[in-house]
């Protein structure tokens, strides 16, 4: 029985060295900002990695990866009927809290899926952050912006703020603060700890919440109104983003739970639209990237290199906060060559 023990030590231990070996094959120089690395092959935990003093449970803001979060909660509320479907004009759920400016028609034949897919039409070159972020309500004012004189075109337009506008129209039709909506029906579900506002009120709390290297805490930054950025902001850590990985993964179900229908996760990770060199030839989905092109491996990818990745034909997810850092655009290549082929050796 003793002689059983050490075998199990032993083989563990290979194991380990084995891993630590073929983590050491691909570098990149974009990883010295992670914090937190856990992987799962067939639901099994397989890595737990936390660099520079992180913990389990310490978080990251991990950026755009808020907004896949985003897309997950649009379709728990059209599971739950609150909203029809993806292809409801959006001013309709606005029409008792929001007038358009005047001549403004564009508005009116923009979708819920054309912000999901990033194709609808906004006004201006660039995203108006100052005029947004100092407003009394950041969901009202990106309307603002909404539409333009060029019309719908269909073309892909990656813009932050504009997906303010969906958390908006959970608001209106569940009534419930958004944080609380996403506690109740995504977060606790997951065994996620529920978000609480990271009180940030001014332009310098904002700046240090984005530069934060450190522990951000349990929370999610909230506008004025309290409702939560829809497009960044959401502190996670690596082990919960994997929890939602293992979700999708699962086609919405975790612990046997369904969380999301089977049917929107299908709709939410296809393809409907193709990026050039710029968004390194990718495909979206809704509001989930297709690095790809395929439905094979799936991502939820923000700035600094966040992300959580799914590969579905190998049963692998992997997650992965990082401080911010501009100009991290290999990530995907690093989980592919640093982890993916570890686990798939195993």
């Amino acid at each position: 029985m003793i002689l059983d023990l050490y075998n199990m030590i032993f083989t563990a231990l290979q194991e380990e060295a084995l891993m630590k070996k073929v983590l050491d094959t691909y570098s990149s120089k974009n990883d010295i900002n992670i914090k937190q690395i856990v992987a799962y092959k067939d639901n099994i935990l397989e890595i737990e990695e936390y660099r520079n003093g992180f913990k389990k449970d310490d978080t990251m803001n991990v950026m755009s990866v808020t907004k896949s979060v985003t897309a997950l909660l649009i379709g728990i509320a059209i599971d739950k009927g609150l909203i029809k479907g993806v292809d409801d004009f959006v001013i309709d759920y606005y029409k008792d809290t929001y007038t358009p400016k005047r001549g403004e028609q564009t508005i009116y034949q923009v979708t819920i899926k054309h912000l999901l897919t990033m194709t609808a039409p906004y006004k201006g070159k660039s995203e108006p952050w100052t005029k947004v972020c100092t407003s009394g309500d950041w969901t009202l004012t990106t309307l603002d912006v909404l539409g333009g004189r060029k019309g719908v075109t269909n073309e892909f337009r990656y813009h932050t703020l504009g997906v303010q506008i969906l958390l908006g129209i959970i608001r209106i039709t569940s009534g419930m603060n958004v944080l609380d909506f996403a506690n109740e029906y995504l977060f606790k579900p997951l065994g996620i700890t529920p978000r609480s506002n990271a009180g940030c009120e001014s332009k310098e709390e904002q700046f240090e919440y984005l530069m934060n290297k450190n522990d951000h805490g349990k929370v999610w930054f909230l506008d004025p109104t309290g409702m939560p950025t829809a497009g960044w902001g959401l502190s996670l850590s690596a082990y919960e983003m994997a929890q939602i990985g293992l979700m999708v993964l699962n086609n919405g179900v975790y612990n046997n739970a369904r969380i999301v229908s089977e049917n929107w996760i299908e709709m939410m990770t296809k393809s409907y639209i193709s990026t050039d060199e710029k968004f390194g030839n990718q495909d979206y989905g809704f509001l989930w990237w297709l690095p790809h092109r395929t439905r094979d491996v799936i991502a939820a990818i923000g700035d600094g290199g966040n992300i959580i990745y799914i590969d579905r034909k190998n049963q692998i997810v992997v997650a992965i906060t990082a401080h911010f850092k501009p100009m991290v655009f290999d990530r995907v290549e690093y989980i592919e060559k640093n982890i993916v082929e570890a686990l798939i050796k195993r």
